[in-house]
């Protein structure tokens, strides 16, 4: 054995790793991408990016049923696109190990909302686990296997950002092999018909509950008894604010949340004087300790939204402000598509034609933001598709000449084929533009199913997306390069004028996957500061002193600003 420093996603992988787990599939999302990322570098695991999270966890799921231990990972909003597959899965059982991996974004830092996915492990039926630190992500995810193979169940992992993306010291131990289980037809566990499904919900039930009465002696909770007069109830990263700021009060941890150990959680409330509650969003464990009978206190004292520090803990309990406080805050920096960045071009044309923009999840919603405010809706992956056919039938077709459905190529394999084939089979007359930069760029640049190689590195073949939308029935495709801006208006102009479906796709790989010509600009002294080269929204483009200035140590040479300079101004810096 030997100790190295890891993060906690890959302290999660090499857990897999070490668990003899043979399939990985998932799709990439803040914060929980680095652990397929790191499983992919272990020669002994089969790994996949999948074009999304139902296709992943059912990837997973054939996997155990055919004996193997298998694993898929995603963010907390990736779990609702999962969770067809992970509620039925959840009365069948397994056959190998399966452990579904989820990472919770509490405060929002890349994420459209702060769900609880503690209520999807609930709500399926399936015991949750949450580990607080890097060791334990690694421990608790050889336990979770260990467990889902005691009680034939999968078993949910919830991690959050602060537990995924902070280091710590793990000690890492040999892969412990396990063979494939043989295969046996089992039709009464396996085919979740009514009939079936019935007695199915019978056997989660029963299992669920031994699950319960046993993990009052799971090693993966701990009880602190130390000042009785404070009793914290807690689990993952608000244990470690908890330690930090009342170092002696008495804490239950618990490394199970469902069910949550009932006879442990009476034990530890009664030996000590008050019950408090400290959980980040929404009162899970609160509510169910009170119908338990205990007087526990919790969210009278904190808020559901966003992330708990110990300094707000220590306040809560003490009323004292934190000693050492930062001197001032940290100059705000809003966020802005990188120099360079391909999909520029086509959101400042949308802009100056002034279309009504249906967007999408990815680096291009950023556009929504100044000086573009290019983008008037965003909900959930693959939804501007479907929310421009919806926006057209509730309007008018009129209204799709002025209306734009945009996503990006990843997004598009995700989950907006299917609204493209919605789109044709219901005649909607709406233009669709796929934004191809070669690569799943939001989140930190994995490969999808138009790239070209898989998740190792290895080359795939490279699914075209102009011909999936031919064989959607789209007749009419135009593909284009976004920095050459003429050719985007014309291409938005002619294709939103049709009466019928059309796509236009926008060739050019991320700025930083493929090197822009890297010979910075400069604004000469034609420039008129009629500020039109702001209007683009590059970071490398400043006002000082009241005109514009380009940044040379931010330019990367893309040109944009120079194509839309109308007094031809901007100039390459010739050194």
């Amino acid at each position: 054995m030997e100790k190295k420093i890891m993060l906690g996603n890959e302290a999660f992988a090499r857990g897999a790793f070490e668990a003899g787990v043979r399939v990985v599939s998932s799709y990439p999302g803040t914060p929980s991408t680095e652990i397929t990322e790191t499983a992919a570098g272990y020669e002994e695991m089969y790994v996949e990016w999948a074009p999304n999270e139902k296709v992943a966890t059912e990837v997973a799921v054939g996997a155990s049923i055919g004996g193997a231990r298998a694993l898929s990972c995603m963010k907390h909003v990736g779990l609702n696109v999962a969770a067809d597959p992970f509620f039925t899965a959840a009365y069948t059982g397994v056959t190998g190990g399966l452990v579904l991996l989820v990472a919770d974004d509490n405060g929002c830092h890349s994420s459209q909302n702060e769900q609880d996915s503690r209520y999807h492990g609930r709500g399926a039926g399936v015991p949750v686990l949450e580990p607080a630190n890097a060791q334990e992500c690694k421990d608790f995810m050889k336990f979770a296997y260990e467990m889902s193979e005691q009680y034939d169940t999968p078993v949910l992992i919830r991690s959050n950002t602060r537990v995924s993306h902070s280091r710590g010291i793990v000690t890492v131990e040999e892969r412990q092999e396990h063979e494939v289980k043989p295969y046996k037809k089992n039709i009464p566990k396996y085919v979740a018909m009514p009939a079936m499904a019935k007695k199915l919900h019978i056997a989660q039930e029963k299992r669920l509950n031994q699950i319960q009465e046993d993990s009052k002696e799971y090693a993966i909770n701990k009880m602190e008894i130390n000042d009785k007069k404070i009793g914290i109830i807690t689990s993952g990263i608000c244990y470690q604010y908890v330690k930090e700021a009342l170092p002696e009060a008495s804490v239950l941890k618990m490394g199970i949340i469902n069910p949550l150990p009932k006879a442990l959680i009476e034990e530890f409330a009664a030996q000590v004087e008050e019950v408090y509650v400290i959980e980040e969003g929404n009162p899970f464990f609160e509510e169910q300790i009170r119908a338990m009978g205990l007087p526990a206190k919790g969210k009278d004292m904190f808020t559901i939204q966003g992330e708990y520090s110990a300094n707000m803990i220590r306040k809560a309990f003490t009323g004292k402000e934190p000693e050492h406080a930062p001197a001032q805050e940290a100059a705000g920096r809003p966020p802005l598509m990188c120099a360079g960045c391909p999909h520029r071009g086509l959101f400042y044309i949308l802009a100056k034609l002034k279309k009504t923009v249906l967007g999408d999840i990815g680096c291009y919603t950023l556009a929504s933001l100044p000086p573009t405010s290019a983008m008037d809706a965003c909900l959930c992956m693959g939804a501007s598709i479907t929310m421009a056919h919806g926006f057209e039938k509730a309007r008018g077709k009129d209204a799709a000449k002025d209306t734009v459905a945009v996503l990006g190529d990843s997004t598009f394999f995700h989950s907006g084929i299917t609204g493209l084939v919605n789109m044709k089979y219901n005649q909607s007359a709406g233009t669709v533009i796929i934004l191809d930069n070669r690569i799943t760029g939001m989140t930190g640049h994995q490969d999808n199913p138009s790239t070209g190689k898989n998740a190792k590195g290895e080359p795939a073949p490279a699914i075209d997306i102009a011909g999936i939308a031919r064989a959607c029935g789209v007749e009419h495709i135009v593909e284009v390069d976004p920095f050459d801006l003429p050719a985007v208006e014309k291409a938005v102009k002619e294709e939103t004028a049709r009466e019928e479906l059309s796509v236009i796709i926008t060739k050019r790989p991320c700025a930083l996957i493929v090197k822009q010509p890297n010979i910075p600009h400069l604004v000469t002294d034609a420039c008129k500061n009629c500020r039109k080269c702001m209007d683009i929204g590059c970071p490398a483009i400043e006002i000082a002193e009241g005109r514009p200035v380009i940044i040379a140590e931010s330019c990367v040479g893309c040109g944009l600003c120079k194509d839309v300079c109308p007094f031809d101004a901007i100039k390459e810096e010739v050194k």
